[in-house]
């Protein structure tokens, strides 16, 4: 490791963007709560001894969870380049908690299943906008050239965070109990970081988080600005290859995450004992967090030496080869694929994040990243919910997961071997938008944020997205 990249230059590079600093510490208090609330939802509807739940139904907590949200995410996220990003964070966290107080009470009342997942729908929905929010504006709290590494080292922090929140629980669980009632008081728990998270987002200073205003950005009213959301988000994500190709590994990353998930769930459900059920469930886990958490902090390294095309390349066929070990369903070669896959799929990720930061004009990231958001969810929820019709072939449906990566990966080989005249800039038009004419073929914005342009953070010779 260069001097440039050392831990302790790292955290110089840190403490001297203090404004960075801050922006870390709302998304470990954001993610903390949401893996203390996700945790706690899981354990409410698929371990306790009140509620009972199949593979069918399972499949259709994550649809009824993540599904709709994904519907209206990219109208919704129009408006991340509209409203100042500061308020967002604070009001969107404001509202955080008194949802998650709605959630708190519906389960300490044993209400139906249906109410509570619509409940917890509204929460996640908030959140992912919260997220959406954070990840469009860290460009201006950094310099260009810093962005790759500092975005590695608050994902990182973020995912630790939600890894933390989520085995909290346990303990929690252990001493409230695993009913309806210890459930509630786990999830009443969740307001004191939410509040948290809103607290120290009012110490930015105003616009200090975006969004700029730029020749780019959709004028007109914001009723115009969320109907064509989904639009200029598509359009932006197309007319940037780099942003493009790094979604097509996300895509089959998280399609073959659905899958995987739910056979766990399945496997470890199996379980006579509901405690002995959740130390298995939390154990994948750890693997997969401890393999992401390894992704994200060997990611930097990785696009500087070989770009971020090459790097993806080499996580989407790493993944293929995990994935046709892990077909056999063996649990210890399952803990150590679990482990492999985190770390290839957080790399796939930051491939895409560092595209939507650096290569997206700070006018349109917050339609690029509500799109992204969308597109985890969908492909992930869908894939569930194909894989629950076939789960009685669980080998089979495995190794399809292979077979996933695999077309991902060739679909970005082909891409890197015969790039296509979307790769040269020439974009068919995509529609008459009166006040947005140039929305979708983005070059890389001069001044994405309050800071001077710097060199492209993958290194000086790395412009190599393909």
């Amino acid at each position: 490791m260069t001097a440039r990249h050392s831990p302790l230059s790292l955290w110089r590079a840190i403490h001297d963007l203090p404004d960075f600093g801050r922006l870390v510490w709302v998304r470990l208090l954001t993610q903390f709560s949401d893996g203390l609330f996700q945790a706690g939802l899981a354990g409410a509807l698929l371990f306790n001894p009140e509620r009972e739940a199949e593979p069918w139904a399972i499949a259709g907590a994550f649809a009824v969870l993540f599904l709709p949200y994904s519907a209206i995410g990219p109208f919704a996220g129009a408006l991340l380049d509209r409203w100042d990003r500061r308020a967002v964070l604070i009001c969107a966290n404001l509202i955080r908690v008194l949802l998650v107080a709605l959630v708190g009470f519906e389960l300490a009342f044993s209400a139906d299943d249906v109410v509570l997942l619509l409940g917890a729908l509204i929460v996640n929905g908030v959140t992912r906008f919260v997220t959406s929010g954070l990840s469009a504006a860290l460009p201006h709290v950094v310099p260009r050239d810093q962005v790759a590494t500092m975005n590695s080292v608050a994902t990182a922090v973020g995912a630790t965070a939600t890894f933390i929140g989520a085995n909290f629980m346990l303990m929690l669980r252990a001493a409230f109990g695993a009913g309806d009632l210890g459930s509630a008081t786990v999830i009443f728990l969740v307001i004191v970081p939410t509040t948290a998270a809103a607290w120290v987002a009012s110490g930015f200073p105003g616009d200090r988080l975006g969004p700029d205003d730029s020749v780019r950005a959709v004028h007109g009213s914001a009723f115009y600005a969320v109907a064509t959301g989904w639009l200029h988000g598509a359009r932006t994500i197309v007319g940037t290859p780099s942003v493009f190709d790094a979604l097509i590994g996300l895509a089959a990353h998280r399609m073959v995450f659905g899958v995987n998930t739910l056979l766990v769930l399945v496997l470890v459900r199996s379980n006579e004992s509901v405690f002995a059920g959740i130390g298995a469930a939390a154990l994948f886990l750890a693997c997969t967090g401890i393999g992401s958490f390894l992704g994200t902090v060997s990611t930097p390294a990785l696009l500087r030496r070989f770009g971020r095309g090459r790097t993806l390349g080499m996580a989407l066929g790493g993944a293929v080869v995990l994935q046709l070990i892990a077909s056999g369903l063996y649990i210890p070669i399952l803990l150590a694929s679990a482990f492999g896959l985190g770390m290839a799929g957080q790399v796939i990720k930051l491939c895409a994040d560092v595209g939507m930061q650096t290569d997206v004009d700070d006018a349109l990231r917050g339609h690029v990243f509500a799109v992204q958001d969308s597109l985890f969810w969908v492909t992930f929820t869908g894939a569930m919910a194909v894989g629950a019709a076939f789960i009685t072939h669980a080998h089979w449906l495995a190794f399809s997961g292979a077979m996933i990566y695999l077309a991902g990966l060739i679909v970005h080989m082909t891409r890197t071997l015969w790039p296509s005249t979307l790769d040269t800039g020439s974009l068919p038009n995509a529609g008459s938008l009166p006040t947005q004419p140039n929305a979708g073929s983005l070059p890389t914005q001069p001044n994405a944020g309050s800071l001077p342009t710097q060199p492209n953070p993958e290194g000086q010779a790395r412009d190599l997205d393909r």
